[in-house]
């Protein structure tokens, strides 16, 4: 069972790397939040942030290549059909 992704048991759930670009975004925002902030507790907090930011980024790359082979191999997933790769 999944709680966010799509899969059999949740078929209006959300493909990974819509999940990941969420996040990023909400990342992003508080970055924002803290540019100005020069304590240095707060520009380590934005430095972290920023890594955290490249590492979804790469992340995002890689589901959206997931993504890509299945729809190549299998064809467009369908809400409620059976899983194109793996178990039901």
């Amino acid at each position: 069972m999944t709680h966010f992704l799509v899969s059999d048991s949740n078929p209006d759930g959300s493909k990974l790397e819509e999940i990941l670009r969420v996040i990023r975004g909400d990342i992003l925002n508080r970055c924002t939040k803290i540019s100005d902030d020069n304590r240095p507790e707060a520009q380590q907090v934005l430095l972290n942030n920023v890594k955290i930011l490249e590492l979804i980024s790469q992340c995002v790359t890689l589901a959206e290549d997931s993504t890509h082979v299945l729809d190549k191999a299998f064809g467009p997933s369908a809400k409620g059909g059976p899983p194109r790769i793996g178990e039901e």
